[in-house]
């Protein structure tokens, strides 16, 4: 189950809410850069969600979640509160029309939450938000992971915050990978590393080599349904314990 946690907006001095030429690209340029000095998955979609509040036009609140088809929402991070409460309320809503948007387009608006129309939504309007931007981050066919911007006045989104909000959620979406991977890699080589104590403490206390030691590990590992990191990590707990 993903992590949850909470951060506080706070202002990024070097970074520029213009949508302007020079500016706009600067902008992305140190966001890009903060993102990619994130040490970990969750560190960076903590990132992005103080960068967006303070780089996108308009933003005043963002968070991120993961959203499935039978509309199950998972918070993973947010600048405040209230992005908690508009998740909470939209669970269990996966027809509303807004939601059904995107599984199959990358963006979608609300303009007005307090609109009479189709596309008003009470519950958002209630808690004083009143223009809605998501954009996606990955999608596929179990689960969608979405950025979502929040603003108190009406319409506070335009066709310009849009192709921004997308220029930056593809460099979220960039570091993100590269995040998940350097976290997967560092823990394959804890896991190698973890498996060769395992065998080398197995080749003495059985005196045999390398490659029955290892047999060993996964024979037993297969037999009781453990992963054989967990069974290393046993076998290396137990002879520190000796």
């Amino acid at each position: 189950m993903p992590k949850r946690f909470v951060v506080a907006a706070f202002e990024f001095s070097e970074l520029s809410r213009s949508d302007t030429g020079f500016e706009l690209a600067e902008g992305l340029t140190a966001a890009a850069q903060q993102l990619h000095e994130t040490s970990s998955p969750r560190a960076t979609l903590r990132t992005a969600v103080r960068l967006a509040v303070r780089i996108l036009p308009g933003v005043e609140y963002a968070g991120i979640s993961v959203i499935e088809p039978k509309a199950h929402r998972q918070t993973l991070a947010w600048t405040d509160e209230v992005v908690r409460s508009a998740d909470a309320l939209n669970a269990g809503r996966e027809h509303h029309p807004y939601w059904n948007r995107l599984w199959t387009a990358p963006v979608a608006r609300i303009e007005d939450s307090a609109a009479a129309d189709g596309d008003g939504d009470r519950a958002l309007s209630d808690l004083g938000l009143r223009s809605v931007l998501s954009l996606r981050l990955r999608a596929d066919r179990r689960r969608l992971t979405v950025l979502t911007a929040y603003a108190r006045e009406p319409r506070a989104f335009d066709e310009s915050a849009t192709r921004m909000g997308r220029l930056f959620t593809a460099h979220v979406g960039i570091a993100l990978d590269s995040a998940t991977l350097r976290e997967q890699l560092t823990e394959a080589m804890r896991t190698r590393d973890l498996i060769g104590q395992a065998t080398g403490i197995l080749m003495e206390r059985l005196d045999i080599d390398a490659s029955e030691a290892f047999d060993s590990l996964v024979r037993t590992s297969q037999r009781e349904n453990v992963k054989l990191r967990d069974l290393a990590r046993r076998v290396v707990d137990a002879s520190e314990g000796e």
